[in-house]
């Protein structure tokens, strides 16, 4: 029982002082702008995935079509 209580506490606290933390590189990004490049370009892949999602639900759903028949 001992050790799992050191050990809760010892990840706890070992969790805060990971939280403390800044990021560095984020905070840098964001100084110089180039964090909505970041954004756009992730905004972008996403967008490429959904629309790529869209496409291949339409075309499984015309070949479901198709085996109905």
């Amino acid at each position: 029982m001992s050790k799992k209580l050191t050990l809760t506490a010892l990840l706890i606290c070992s969790t805060m002082v990971l939280l403390s933390q800044e990021i560095e590189m984020a905070t840098d990004m964001r100084s110089q702008g180039k964090i909505y490049v970041v954004i756009a370009v992730m905004s972008v892949i996403f967008a490429g995935i959904v629309a790529f999602l869209v496409y291949l639900e339409r075309k499984i759903s015309k070949l479901e079509k198709q085996l109905k028949k």
